[in-house]
């Protein structure tokens, strides 16, 4: 009788990553702008981008271009930064992947088993985000050079993403 063959890992790299992060941001967007037009109204976004280039003092103009990222009520925070966060942990949690990473054939993984993250590793994961994102990109950066291809995120949840083979026709 011959030993089981160990799974051949390949882990999932930075620009796939970045790929899938393109198609849940667009995903996101495609349910998320015509919802907020409806339930908020449309915001002159553009108009507002115009008038503050205009103002010659840098650090009012940092003020109103920075005030444009932010929600005008409690509603749209939840709607903009609640709702994809919410979504975001539930494909983890019940696929191991979001629709980006399905198009990509990647998938989350608990980094010591292969298997599904737990449901904490989701939420630390997210968490996480923060961390890459507060040290200028670093820990999202940290992917292209990491072993087993993990950003800050990851380490700090103890996931890796890897590559999903296809499947059969």
């Amino acid at each position: 009788m011959s030993a089981p063959v160990a799974r051949q890992v390949e882990y999932a790299g930075f620009w796939i990553r970045v790929g899938a992060f393109v198609v849940d941001s667009l995903a996101i967007s495609i349910v998320l702008t015509p919802l907020g037009y409806a339930l908020f109204g449309r915001r002159d976004t553009m108009g507002e981008l115009l008038a503050a280039q205009g103002i010659e003092d840098p650090m009012t103009r940092l003020l109103a271009l920075s005030s444009l990222l932010a929600p005008a009520s409690l509603g749209e925070f939840l709607l903009n930064y609640g709702l994809p966060a919410l979504a975001v942990v539930l494909f983890w949690m019940y696929k191991s992947a979001t629709p980006g990473k399905m198009a990509t054939l990647t998938a989350i993984a608990d980094a010591k088993t292969l298997g599904p993250p737990t449901q904490r590793q989701c939420v630390v994961r997210y968490l996480g985000y923060f961390v890459s994102i507060f040290t200028l990109g670093l820990g999202f950066l940290w992917i292209a050079w990491d072993r087993r291809k993990q950003g800050f995120h990851d380490k700090m949840a103890g996931t890796v993403v890897v590559k999903v083979p296809k499947p059969p026709r």
